[in-house]
């Protein structure tokens, strides 16, 4: 009989445990679909598309031509055919400077006379944000080469089920949750399989990812209610209502709290497998509790890492919002259970919930899935420090060499 190496690359899971892996995913996976098919909005209760620019008026490119006048604050622009033409001023808070290029709308058919007929839209930013994007391509690429590619189409298809189905359905009123669950269910499905391929260590992944959604919409749905989460304080919520008059505004905050965390969630569980892999790869003789137990210890710290990183993108994207009620002569407690932040709290606060809890359930999933321990390996060490297995989580810490 074949006896495991001491070290190197674990083999693959037994055939008994693939089964059930595969039965579970695709029980999760034809669930999934079922509910794709039955939450599918009918084109009748989707909502026509609002025009963007009102009759008699059009967009045209300009480029700043020159300083305001000082007394009318009127700003001379250059039209794309060459021509001159001038630019209502937008106000202080959107400075404009010669060689500006912008996009304008042309109210000239409908403006009263004497009025400039261009009106300030918005800056043109499609060259620098095309540019980021092929930047951002190319290092993925380097770096990470086909498996960079592969992942890069898997969130070009993730945007492609929001954009197809999850926005059209809730505009339609369609359930919220059972949306939001479809379409996290979905993008797992895909993003982890073409990005880390088709192995019992994406399975253990991807089923402790369908945990972690699960458990986080359970919380994000309590949570919603509990704290009153409306979904309605933003400017879009003054919009949808008119727009949308079937959707649910509350339901589509639930969505938001659960997608939010996807992401995120999928990092923690892709990593706690592979660390339960590469463990079993330096210690091919460790029982599974060993390897829960060091496995836990790498979790742990991805868990102290991942908490403040959810905070402080939230800080960073509503920063204008939390300077606003700074400036509020309020308590803290107060500022934080505003409508404006109660909302970003509850999100953040879910998202980092559902994250711990699926670190355990992810890394458990994977220890009962990799392979045993190897018949010929190493006895289990029993040092007198707590720390099972620090030659092994040394290992993997400093990126040893292994040998085969």
């Amino acid at each position: 009989m074949a006896h495991a190496p001491s070290h190197g690359t674990p083999g693959p899971a037994t055939p008994r445990t693939t089964f059930f892996l595969v039965m579970i995913l695709v029980s999760a996976l034809l669930a999934t679909l079922a509910g794709l098919w039955l939450l599918w909005p009918d084109a009748a209760d989707v909502p026509d598309r609002v025009p963007a620019k009102a009759e008699g008026t059009s967009f045209v490119d300009v480029t700043v031509s020159g300083p305001a006048d000082p007394v009318t604050g009127s700003i001379p622009v250059e039209l794309a055919d060459g021509s001159d033409s001038h630019l209502q001023s937008p106000g202080p808070s959107v400075p404009l400077a010669e060689g500006d290029r912008i996009t304008a709308v042309d109210i000239s058919g409908v403006a009263q006379p004497g009025v400039d007929p261009l009106v300030f839209l918005d800056f043109q930013r499609e060259l620098p944000i095309a540019l980021l994007a092929i930047a951002y391509a190319l290092v993925v690429l380097l770096v990470a080469r086909w498996r960079g590619l592969a992942a890069m189409a898997g969130l070009g298809l993730a945007f492609v089920v929001l954009l197809g189905f999850t926005m059209p359905a809730l505009l339609a009123g369609q359930n919220a949750f059972g949306v939001a669950l479809v379409t996290s269910a979905l993008v797992m499905f895909v993003t982890l399989y073409l990005a880390h391929g088709l192995s019992a260590r994406t399975s253990t992944a991807l089923l402790g990812t369908l945990v972690g959604l699960a458990l986080t919409a359970g919380i994000a749905a309590w949570a919603s209610g509990a704290a009153q989460i409306t979904g309605t304080t933003d400017e879009a919520s003054s919009f949808l209502p008119s727009s949308a008059p079937a959707a649910d505004l509350r339901g589509i905050a639930l969505c938001g709290i659960v997608l939010a965390g996807m992401g995120v969630l999928n990092d923690v569980t892709i990593t706690q497998a592979s660390a339960v892999w590469e463990l079993r790869a330096v210690a091919p003789g460790a029982s599974r509790a060993e390897l829960f137990a060091s496995a836990m210890r790498i979790g742990r710290d991805h868990i102290a890492s991942t908490v403040y990183t959810i905070a402080f993108a939230y800080v960073g994207a509503a920063l204008p919002l939390l300077m606003m009620v700074w400036l509020v002569d309020q308590s803290p407690a107060t500022a934080l259970s505003s409508g404006e932040i109660a909302e970003e709290v509850v999100r953040t606060l879910v998202g980092s919930i559902g994250l711990v809890l699926a670190i355990p359930v992810t890394t458990a999933i994977a220890t009962l899935t990799v392979p045993g321990p190897a018949p010929d390996g190493p006895p289990p060490a029993e040092p007198s420090d707590p720390d099972l297995m620090a030659p092994v989580s040394e290992a993997w810490a400093t990126g040893a060499p292994r040998t085969t």
